[in-house]
């Protein structure tokens, strides 16, 4: 019975403090933006990102360089952009020349061109250590 108890309380206390076994991550990162235009994307395969996910005008998508995967920005996972409303999706991979950078799917090229490049912080959450 004590032990019940013992695990009930422990069990509210983590519903109460949102405990969730992730951790919060944040990073400064070059952002630029890209459309679905088929000069910037792979000829003949217009949308279709590395990881195999077909990408449509309007999708809150980014593609992310290499070594921030290593940093646990993996597929699917859910970023927010300082400067931008929402929540973006890691649903690319960049070229390998590219280090600490996010490109940014937009759906107009004016906007894209808008955006041009910034220095942003991206937050997303991994499991926790």
């Amino acid at each position: 019975m004590r032990l019940a108890l013992t695990l009930a309380g422990l069990t509210l206390a983590t519903t109460l403090t949102g405990c969730d076994n992730t951790t919060e991550k944040a990073r400064e990162v070059r952002a630029s933006a890209y459309t679905l235009s088929e000069a910037e994307t792979k000829k003949g395969n217009v949308g279709l990102a590395a990881w195999g996910d077909q990408l449509k005008p309007g999708m809150k998508a980014i593609a992310v360089s290499r070594d921030l995967i290593q940093a646990g920005l993996t597929h699917n996972t859910e970023v927010t952009i300082e400067g931008l409303p929402g929540t973006y999706t890691v649903l690319d991979k960049m070229n390998k020349r590219w280090t600490d950078h996010i490109d940014i799917l937009m759906a107009d090229r004016q906007d894209a061109r808008d955006w041009g490049r910034q220095d942003v912080t991206i937050r997303w959450e991994v499991p926790a250590e």
